[in-house]
């Protein structure tokens, strides 16, 4: 699989990019505001939601880039 990998969660507040099979960073949407968070996967745990998140399970939808792009410009 070549990477990044682009993800959100069904209700559109959260979006993924997926760097690695170890590692993905979140914008999430809080209000007006949007939040970063990078996470790398060191738990069993961590390392099953990205792999949730790649085969679209439990809630998580394909994305894009230019969605990511639009988030992380309200970053700034």
């Amino acid at each position: 699989m070549d990477f990044p990998q682009y993800r959100k969660l069904s209700n559109d507040r959260s979006f993924y990019r997926i760097n690695s099979n170890d590692n993905f960073e979140e914008l999430q949407i809080i209000g007006n505001s949007v939040i970063l968070h990078r996470i790398r996967a060191e738990k069993y745990p961590e390392k099953l939601r990205i792999m949730e998140m790649l085969n679209c399970i439990d809630g998580y939808q394909k994305s894009t880039s230019d969605e990511w792009e639009m988030l992380e410009k309200r970053l700034h």
